[in-house]
């Protein structure tokens, strides 16, 4: 499963971050996968859930991964049709092309992150 070693990866990046902006508690993270990106959304939010209590001190049991989906979506290169496609290799339904390109779904990064400050007082 490799959506612990994202799920770490995740973690990692946002607490060294959030370090350098000086920020000691992360509330949400929000992250973006594409249909097509090879990431299982519920394997890497079970995989979140478990690290969140024991990888960072800034990320808690109370820190929420908030998924967002990025649908595939495909042109094709000779009739210009947008359509959702099955796979990345995928044959136009409208005019039965092969040269289709994918514009969209394969995503797969941190959107953002919110926290809080440190407080000096």
């Amino acid at each position: 499963m490799h959506e612990m070693s994202l799920a770490m990866d995740i973690i990692t990046a946002i607490t060294e971050d959030a370090r350098m902006r000086k920020i000691n508690y992360i509330s949400s993270i929000d992250v973006i996968i594409g249909d097509l990106s090879n990431v299982l959304a519920d394997a890497l939010e079970l995989a979140f859930f478990y690290l969140r209590t024991q990888s960072s001190p800034l990320i808690n049991g109370q820190t929420n991964l908030n998924i967002i989906r990025e649908t595939a979506r495909s042109r094709c290169k000779k009739c210009t049709l947008e359509f959702i496609p099955d796979y990345r290799i995928a044959v136009c339904p409208s005019c039965g092309a092969r040269n289709c390109e994918l514009i969209s779904g394969e995503t797969f990064r941190v959107e953002s992150y919110e926290g809080c400050e440190i407080d000096e007082n």
